[in-house]
């Protein structure tokens, strides 16, 4: 087994280090990867390296998984440039944000104390579009700017739209039932 397991997962995909990546290139990558640490190709190997397959195919896995979700991936290159994203308690979040926060949540606690799947449906169709617009605003302070205290605050941001995705799907899901 060739590979260099110590890389940075954009280096191990052979990807440049930027939030706008290729993800075909990433799913072509990841499935040469896989091809040649899959541990069933090492299973005739001693214990040790047998272990040592599976230990690079789960980091295969975990960068993968990392790499193809804007959030992880934007958290992991903070994370490379260490910045802490994860500073959540940040009270400099900009009032509009804030605002804009209070609203989502009392537009998904009223939709499901009425239980109006419609307007659980609307406010994701809503939070698709919003979460869009701060992804795309994210490749920009990545890439383009290179500003990553900019790219913390808006990933704090995403933090919280992927949080609400997850209560409007819990809401519905509720109401499924």
């Amino acid at each position: 087994m060739s590979v260099n397991f110590s890389l940075d997962y954009f280096a191990l995909f052979g990807l440049p280090r930027r939030f706008d990546i290729d993800e075909a290139e990433l799913d072509r990558a990841w499935h040469a990867l896989q091809a040649e640490v899959h541990p069933d190709r090492h299973v005739h190997l001693p214990g040790s390296e047998r272990h040592r397959a599976m230990r690079g195919a789960l980091r295969v896995n975990e960068a993968y998984a990392t790499l193809k979700k804007p959030l992880s991936r934007a958290r992991y290159l903070l994370d490379l440039a260490g910045v802490d994203a994860d500073e959540i308690d940040n009270v400099a979040m900009a009032s509009g944000f804030l605002i804009e926060q209070m609203e989502w949540r009392e537009a998904v606690e009223e939709a499901r104390a009425f239980g109006d799947v419609d307007a659980l449906e609307q406010l994701a169709l809503r939070l698709r579009m919003r979460v869009d617009e701060v992804t795309t605003l994210l490749a920009e302070q990545f890439d383009s700017r290179e500003n990553r205290e900019a790219a913390a605050d808006t990933v704090r941001r995403l933090m919280f739209l992927d949080r609400l995705r997850c209560d409007i799907d819990d809401g519905l899901a509720a109401l499924d039932d």
